[in-house]
């Protein structure tokens, strides 16, 4: 969720930090700041509130050197003000670190920093403790001073610490935390993401869990626990930086939306061959590993669970494998049945999702075959899995998730398809039917795009309401939830979604008149009783706006305002009815004058549980 740059070489240390820091304004934060190592001093800035506030303070040119750390915070351990912001220095001043995570024993050590060496702290954050830490146990030579302090830390951070004294050299340790070094010419790189220093290089190395990196302008070393060098292969970006650039689009999220039918398209192209036959990259299931799996468990948070849900029917239906989409976080704590013959797919967008990749290690520790679905090649899930496919949405940018999420589906659609096929679940005519649906979806979800006017002008009607509830049968479950979600990230609106069916066990007490209901009415075998769900609270003065495929028109009697999605099979509703859904919750967010693409709390990446 935070950021780390920093860089060594001859040029502008101050520049390309800021720079790199402004590409990762994506991942969410409240306060920023910048050390600068210049000849044997460090040189501090650090500001709460927007990057600008951090740059407007760093303008004069004698703040600049050739070496340099700077971090923007999402705050944690401590609010979001000034003195909480990173870099933290040592009380001597000789030491600067920035840090993504948690130290889980810091009251420990900062007790006995106070105890021992009588350390006076000038925050509230966990992360002074490593500076403070190093501070007391350096004794002219960094690198063994950030080994000892290492050892005595627990918990996930991704940290980098520069020295006054040693105006050669960054130091760098990774465990559970995302970590990459760029490499220049004749200089070199530090950051958490790749975007971060994207316009200086495309090679990198993946730093990965344990791991420590003594970085200088013309090298880039990397040591195991035991300090033994490690041969790392260089990984080449292929994508392109202009990903990340708005275009003609005013927000990243907007922009995103309509990237969509671009990206299930891709997604479906690299995995189909011209004869309608998956082609799994990065997955290797015979059909003997597939019969012998008896169990999927499906774990993801957020968007990426609500993916799962939908992944949840795929795969028994398909598979005809019984499968149960666990929240990540509680999934380690409740001891689940999982062994040798489980498969356990783990979803997540940035690769990087701590309660995610936590309950794959759990997973794993247990014996389950761990398959991955994630959108960034190179990130910690990705590595830890047995088997992997990629989404190719292509970098997305702002907190909440679209194109990674229909991409996410396509990918649960293709899995689950190939295993239904090696089993011979899946007939021959319904499997080239839904080859043929899915096809068609990239050319549906433009048709729904075009849809917009529409859906604006409904925003205009509802962004003053202050609940809104969504729901839906079958899979419209988890396309509900999903567009639920939406809202409550961007326009803070407090909404909910059920499954219709729950609607009579306690939720229609709270439906009164005016009351304003998105019914998701998309699944021709349970349509007729979703028209009951709209009677019932109508009955009690609720305002419905439906969404039904076209062709469907005893909903729009029944309801106030209809958005029709294009005919399709009830199975791949999912991919399609989201869209509208995007929109309304982007238009609404827009009137209220939101931040669309930085939620207030809110970062692209929680790499901390």
């Amino acid at each position: 969720m935070c950021g780390i740059v920093g860089y060594i070489g001859t040029g502008s240390a101050k520049e390309i930090v800021l720079s790199g820091l402004k590409n990762l304004e994506y991942r969410g934060y409240d306060s920023a700041g910048i050390a600068i190592n210049k000849k044997g001093k460090l040189l501090l800035r650090k500001e709460s509130g927007e990057l600008e506030n951090l740059i407007a303070k760093t303008r004069k040119a004698e703040f600049d050197g050739n070496m340099g750390i700077g971090h923007t915070r999402w705050a944690t351990h401590g609010s979001p003000i000034r003195e909480n912001a990173h870099p933290h220095l040592s009380a001597d001043g000789r030491i600067a670190i920035v840090h993504n995570g948690i130290i889980e024993n810091y009251i420990e050590l900062k007790n006995m920093l106070i105890k021992d060496h009588g350390i006076e702290f000038r925050s509230e954050t966990d992360s002074e403790v490593i500076a403070q830490l190093i501070g007391v146990l350096y004794e002219g030579n960094l690198l063994d001073a950030v080994r000892a302090a290492v050892s005595r830390m627990r918990g996930a951070y991704a940290v980098g610490i520069i020295c006054s004294e040693d105006p050669d050299t960054i130091i760098a340790v990774r465990k559970d935390a995302p970590l990459i070094a760029g490499i220049g010419e004749g200089c070199n790189y530090l950051a958490s993401d790749i975007p971060a220093v994207l316009s200086y290089t495309r090679d990198i190395y993946v730093i990965e869990n344990g791991e420590i990196v003594v970085i200088t302008k013309d090298d880039i070393k990397i040591y195991d626990e035991d300090m033994t060098r490690i041969g790392r292969e260089v990984m080449r970006v292929t994508w392109d930086a202009t990903a990340a650039d708005k275009g003609e689009y005013e927000d990243f999220m907007k922009k995103e939306i309509f990237e969509q039918p671009d990206g299930v398209r891709k997604t479906l192209g690299r995995r189909l061959t011209n004869d309608g036959e998956i082609k799994l990259d990065g997955i290797k299931l015979s059909k003997e590993e597939i019969d012998n799996i008896d169990r999927i468990y499906i774990v993801a948070c957020g968007t990426a669970a609500h993916a799962g849900i939908q992944g949840v029917t795929l795969f028994e239906k398909f598979a005809k494998i019984p499968a149960e989409m666990d929240i990540a976080s509680e999934f380690r704590y409740r001891n689940p049945l999982v062994n040798e013959r489980t498969l356990c797919v783990c979803i997540s967008q940035s690769g990087e999702t701590s309660d995610t990749l936590e309950a794959l290690r759990e997973a794993k520790r247990k014996g389950a075959r761990i398959l991955s679905i994630c959108n960034v090649v190179g990130s910690s899930v990705a590595r830890e899995s047995d088997d992997v496919m990629f989404t190719e949405a292509g970098p997305e940018i702002a907190v909440a998730s679209t194109k990674a999420y229909t991409t996410q589906l396509v990918c649960l659609y293709l899995i689950a398809l190939y295993m239904g096929r090696k089993k011979g679940t899946v007939p021959d005519e319904k499997y080239a039917s839904l080859i043929a649906e899915l096809r068609q979806t990239p050319d549906k979800i433009k048709e729904v795009l075009k849809t917009e006017k529409q859906i604006e002008k409904l925003a205009e009607q509802f962004y003053i309401k202050e609940q809104i509830f969504y729901i839906g049968r079958g899979m419209d479950v988890g396309t509900a939830l999903e567009a639920s979600l939406k809202l409550k990230e961007i326009t803070y609106i407090n909404s909910f979604a059920i499954g219709a069916g729950e609607l009579k066990h306690g939720t229609i007490a709270l439906v009164r008149n005016g009351t304003l209901f998105f019914v998701l009415a998309t699944q021709d075998k349970l349509y007729e009783k979703m028209l009951s769900n709209i009677e019932e609270i109508k009955a009690r003065k609720a305002h419905v706006v439906s969404i039904a495929k076209k062709g469907n028109s005893r909903v729009a009697k029944v309801s106030d305002e209809v958005i029709y999605i294009p005919e399709c099979a009830d199975d791949v509703t999912p991919l399609i009815a989201i869209v509208p859904m995007q929109l309304l919750a982007y238009h609404m967010a827009k009137l209220l004058k939101r931040n669309i693409d930085k939620p207030r709390n809110l970062a692209k990446s929680v790499t901390v549980e």
